[in-house]
């Protein structure tokens, strides 16, 4: 299938452009930023870009990966957001119907169901951990990288609605390699690893959700999942993690304290939000492979830790 991939220079695209073609998929890399495999230069939001470009690959299927994330806040204007986030994924809908593309795949993110009030969490004065699942909300984002990830999403389901295009949403949890761009009480990779218990998944699982999706998204036409590494925890659980999560994770895994204290880190004192993407399982079939386990178990074996930590790491399109 000849597929156009957005965001291609990207971190996720990185490792999704092979793992496509290693499916036997003819990849079209579109990004702002040159890269192994981005094929052509510009912007999601350049509709006549966009035109050209499905015209001269014959492009089949569209994974929208490309976006200005939440980092770019202090970067780029608001009008910049609405542009890429919201006017490109609108290019590249209207770019599939025309070309009679059977499917769609929508990079979104976990991101638009944090609220104020979800941010507060423990601090804001929450006495349970809020469970995030598929019918959350309302959603009510806290800022312009949210705020146009829900639009984008709302395309996607307008356009399903009004044109039968095949859409898949997929609201990712954390995969960045950089440090938190706001927390900095933990090390980096003290922080990561507390994240795959509510919220975080690896690069490589995301990727392998995306080719998941890709195949799906015929037979499904339309729906929305959270991915993130399966939480250990039950909703009944979501008072305790406010009150003592420590708890909570040592009655789950009850070598987890000697194993952090080993390593000098730190478990998370409470936890106020859970990604639940028990959704994805049941409709795509797709676990993450990396959990909370498996972090575990690198630290019992003294291991490389299975999951990418770089403080350096810096976005292609903000080099040079």
């Amino acid at each position: 299938m000849r597929v156009l991939l957005t965001g291609s220079s990207g971190w996720l695209g990185r490792f999704l452009a092979p793992r496509l073609r290693a499916c036997g998929h003819d990849v079209t890399g579109l990004d702002v930023a040159p890269g192994a495999d981005t094929d052509e230069l510009g912007s999601v939001a350049d509709r006549a870009l966009v035109d050209r470009i499905f015209a001269e690959h014959g492009i089949e299927a569209v994974i929208h990966a490309g976006a200005l994330h939440k980092p770019d806040i202090a970067r780029y204007p608001a009008a910049a957001f609405t542009q890429v986030n919201v006017d490109g994924t609108r290019n590249l809908l209207e770019a599939a119907v025309a070309a009679g593309n059977d499917r769609f795949v929508f990079t979104s993110t976990t991101s638009l169901m944090i609220s104020r009030a979800v941010r507060a969490g423990k601090e804001g004065g929450a006495t349970r951990a809020f469970w995030l699942d598929e019918t959350f909300g309302p959603l009510a984002p806290r800022n312009v990288y949210g705020a146009t990830k829900m639009e984008a999403e709302r395309l996607c389901r307008r356009f399903h609605d009004d044109r039968g295009l095949a859409v898949l949403v997929l609201r990712t949890g954390r995969f960045f390699p950089e440090r938190d761009d706001t927390h900095r009480d933990l090390s980096g990779q003290n922080r990561k690893a507390n994240e795959f218990l509510n919220r975080r998944l690896t690069v490589e699982d995301a990727a392998e959700a995306h080719v998941a999706a890709l195949e799906a998204a015929p037979a499904l036409r339309f729906d929305t999942v959270i991915l993130s590494a399966p939480p250990p925890f039950a909703r009944e659980d979501g008072e305790e993690l406010i009150r003592d999560a420590p708890a909570v994770i040592a009655r789950y895994f009850p070598d987890a304290p000697a194993l952090y204290a080993r390593a000098g880190w730190s478990l998370p004192a409470y936890i106020d939000r859970v990604y639940d993407p028990s959704r994805a399982r049941a409709r795509l079939g797709f676990r993450c492979r990396t959990d909370f386990a498996a972090i575990l178990e690198a630290l019992r074996l003294g291991a490389q830790l299975p999951f990418a930590h770089d403080p350096s790491y810096v976005s292609p399109k903000e080099q040079g």
